[in-house]
């Protein structure tokens, strides 16, 4: 597996290896999510004015968010990792062999408040929004009541698998 981090924040969370935490989320959402091949996932973290320019770029919203996914993979259902091996070139790395799943964008300022205005620590809240992106990768959306539960219910888990509670 490969993750690419950039951090262009320059913000540090209380006690937390960043690259460290987003190894584990992300290795426990593709093993849970039963992906079958190694992956490659890129992991920028940034701030509330660049997630915000980028929101309006890609998605016409003038205000900063938590975090963004992009993911490379169009599946006919949440991880159905076949998919890759019928669409065009780029799933795979030419080099690694690596399934491309896609970009997480995480504003790290929106880390902390979102930490303080939940009470719970700046880890789960990270953890919690490389979870949430991870599953957007594998074709996840919560644009319904019920996606919205199963992504929930699919979070609760892959955090609690990994010791990371409220």
């Amino acid at each position: 597996m490969t993750i690419n981090v950039e951090d262009e924040s320059q913000i540090t969370l209380s006690g937390v290896d960043t690259r460290e935490l987003a190894r584990r989320v992300i290795e426990a959402t593709l093993d849970y999510e039963g992906c079958p091949y190694e992956a490659e996932v890129s992991l920028l973290l940034t701030d509330n004015k660049n997630i915000r320019q980028i929101n309006m770029e890609y998605r016409n919203i003038d205000r900063a968010t938590d975090v963004l996914s992009f993911p490379m993979l169009s599946y006919d259902s949440p991880s159905d990792f076949g998919c890759a091996e019928t669409e065009a070139h780029g799933c795979f790395h030419p080099e690694t062999g690596e399934l491309l799943l896609g970009d997480i964008i995480i504003s790290m300022e929106k880390v902390q408040e979102q930490a303080k205005k939940y009470g719970h620590s700046e880890e789960r809240e990270y953890a919690f929004l490389i979870a949430h992106s991870m599953l957007h990768l594998c074709g996840y959306d919560h644009m319904e009541p019920e996606e919205a539960r199963e992504m929930e219910d699919r979070q609760r888990v892959i955090l609690r698998s990994l010791n990371i509670l409220r």
